[in-house]
């Protein structure tokens, strides 16, 4: 499976994701974990007796996961944190040999509030587990992507003909421009983001005042960028990164300076037009911090 092709699965399996409720997201777990694991035995619920608190586990490492799947997580953090005890009480009174624990918890690619993590993390050190955790839509893409390209074909549906869909190589920095361009300006965004000093690599690729201040305008929103990285797979944040340098290094062949940063801006962006290269703008600010893009001053050697 190429970069398009897994593009393209991964967009097919986000929808299935943001559709799933209930049993939907419950089916898609279990679909991912039986090519996963091969240990994993998926438990139904049967009759009167339920599943007894256990939606999947493996008995060889005595790994347990229970399901949750809430229309709006965001509407239901009381929910998980009740659930979530509920849930693994229950489990520890009916099944024996609990190593490990993970809550699989559809967030719709949004994460888990901070009292759901303490709460998981309170029962992995009162149960004396060796590992506790929540899985969520992130966590489950990435292990789909583990798999061979059949099972995931399997699971996301049947992938068009890359060779038939122009531009798909751009559809991942289309999301994230398109992602960028609604997030709202607000007073919160300077505090968030402590700027590097950038002035070496400012200077080292002979960049203007007001290039260097467009890209600390971008370092202030870039925070709101790296928690959606964060919330979605390694493939989205690995694919942008690549697909960033690999507009840089088209664009130094032949262009340097303010030249180059316009070139990459004009290159990456959907329109040359200011609401799309502002968004591109933000993006270049997280990779010009983690020199993927531009040249990198040496650091001196401390003897």
């Amino acid at each position: 499976m190429d970069v398009q092709e897994k593009t393209f699965a991964r967009q097919l399996f986000q929808n299935k994701i943001l559709k799933a409720d209930g049993q939907i997201f419950e089916d898609i777990f279990s679909a991912t974990m039986n090519y996963a694991e091969t240990d994993f035995q998926q438990i139904k619920p049967w009759g009167n007796i339920g599943d007894r608190k256990n939606d999947g586990y493996i008995k060889t490492k005595g790994i347990f996961y229970q399901v949750y799947a809430p229309e709006d997580i965001r509407k239901s953090y009381t929910n998980v944190v009740s659930k979530l005890k509920i849930d693994f009480d229950g489990l520890k009174a009916q099944w024996s040999h609990v190593n490990e624990f993970y809550f699989v918890v559809n967030d719709k690619y949004k994460g888990v509030n901070a009292d759901c993590e303490k709460i998981i993390q309170e029962i992995k050190i009162s149960h004396n587990l060796n590992d506790a955790g929540f899985l969520t839509a992130k966590d489950l893409e990435n292990i789909l992507f583990e798999l061979e390209d059949d099972q995931i074909y399997l699971i996301t549906g049947h992938i068009p003909d890359p060779a038939n869909i122009k531009q798909l190589d751009f559809s991942i920095l289309n999301e994230v421009i398109g992602h960028i361009m609604q997030l709202p300006l607000n007073e919160g965004d300077k505090p968030k983001n402590v700027l590097p000093n950038w002035n070496k690599k400012i200077k080292l690729n002979v960049l203007s005042e007001s290039v260097s201040q467009l890209l600390i305008n971008g370092g202030f929103q870039s925070h709101s960028l790296k928690e959606y990285l964060k919330n979605n797979s390694d493939f989205l944040a690995d694919s942008l990164r690549d697909k960033m340098n690999e507009v840089y290094l088209q664009e130094k062949e032949k262009k340097s300076g303010d030249e180059l940063f316009w070139a990459i801006v004009n290159s990456a962006s959907p329109k040359v037009e200011h609401i799309y290269q502002t968004s591109v703008i933000v993006i270049m600010s997280k990779y010009f911090e983690t020199c993927d893009i531009f040249e990198e001053p040496v650091q001196e050697e401390v003897e």
